[in-house]
């Protein structure tokens, strides 16, 4: 039987891809806002930083290099130790035309794998994402066929960047196998498991465990819950035997119906919850050890 960690690593996602300005008000849009989010949130207890990036003037979600490129640079030069997880979720989402269901229509942003990572060719980030679902989420569907995984995965091994690999389902950890067994994936997990996510594990203890008990053995892992489940996701995942995350991309809430003002405050309220449960923070040095990361790639280490 698995226990709970001594010491567990806090993520904030500070962003993401699907929370709107409209949902709160306090959504990092600006790559400024966006680096002020991580560093709020490392200093509040946070490991590493799961960042997005995002259209300045629309507040929309962004795949632009140079939003990337501002953001890292800038808090490499704050943070010099906080881990950088790059997301290279966006590029995936399909909307089919009704007239023609094989022909995207608008709001789709289904795109090259290799463009999908090429902030992560560019930037070497310590981490990066690598999403293994292909499933219904919302209306639309995300698609990531085993064949574009791959040719993603191709690009973090030779940039030497530590994939994070996002399960929303089973079939995901069996895909997740799958690619560990022909070599496309190598050495231990970092896996996080998403619970919550229309239509994909859904939010519970008993999810936490099943999901759990099918990885790698080996793995590091976080499951984290998304809306109301977010915190309660949390305090299942330390005591399974994981990590925690939050942050204004999995919920916009710190309590029922109130707004989190900061990313800060959310990883304030989940390191009270896992400190009451026993556990310690690991700090950004002592998560890279956890994870065999390399000191910082890129930093002006301070004096």
């Amino acid at each position: 039987m698995r226990q709970p960690r001594d010491k567990v690593f806090i993520t904030c996602a500070v962003t993401g891809n699907l929370t709107t300005p409209d949902q709160t008000p306090h959504l990092p849009i600006t790559p400024e806002q966006i680096v002020e989010a991580c560093v709020g949130a490392a200093d509040a207890g946070a490991a590493i930083a799961h960042i997005h990036v995002r259209d300045p003037a629309t507040g929309r979600p962004s795949m632009e290099l140079d939003y990337y490129r501002e953001v890292f640079e800038a808090l490499r030069a704050k943070k010099p130790d906080l881990i950088i997880n790059l997301t290279t979720g966006p590029g995936g989402r399909f909307i089919p035309s009704q007239d023609d269901p094989k022909v995207a229509a608008p709001g789709s942003t289904l795109t090259l794998p290799e463009k999908r990572v090429e902030h992560i060719a560019a930037l070497k980030p310590d981490v990066c994402t690598l999403d293994l679902n292909t499933m219904n989420s919302g209306p639309d569907v995300v698609i990531n066929t085993p064949a574009n995984v791959r040719r993603m995965a191709k690009v973090m091994r030779e940039s030497g960047v530590r994939p994070e690999i996002e399960l929303f389902d089973s079939g995901d950890i069996a895909l997740l196998h799958a690619l560990l067994a022909d070599g496309t994936l190598e050495g231990p997990q970092l896996c996080s498991c998403v619970l919550g996510v229309r239509y994909g594990f859904q939010p519970s203890p008993e999810t936490v465990l099943y999901a759990r008990n099918l990885l790698p053995a080996g793995s590091e892992f976080t499951a984290f819950g998304i809306g109301r489940n977010m915190f309660t996701t949390a305090a299942q995942s330390y005591l399974a035997g994981g990590h925690v995350r939050v942050g204004l991309e999995d919920s916009v809430y710190l309590a029922k119906g109130v707004l989190a003002e900061t990313n800060a405050a959310m990883v304030e309220k989940v390191r009270r919850i896992v400190e009451d449960l026993g556990a310690q923070i690991a700090t950004s040095r002592e998560a890279r050890e956890m994870l065999s990361l390399p000191e910082p790639r890129n930093a002006a280490r301070a004096a």
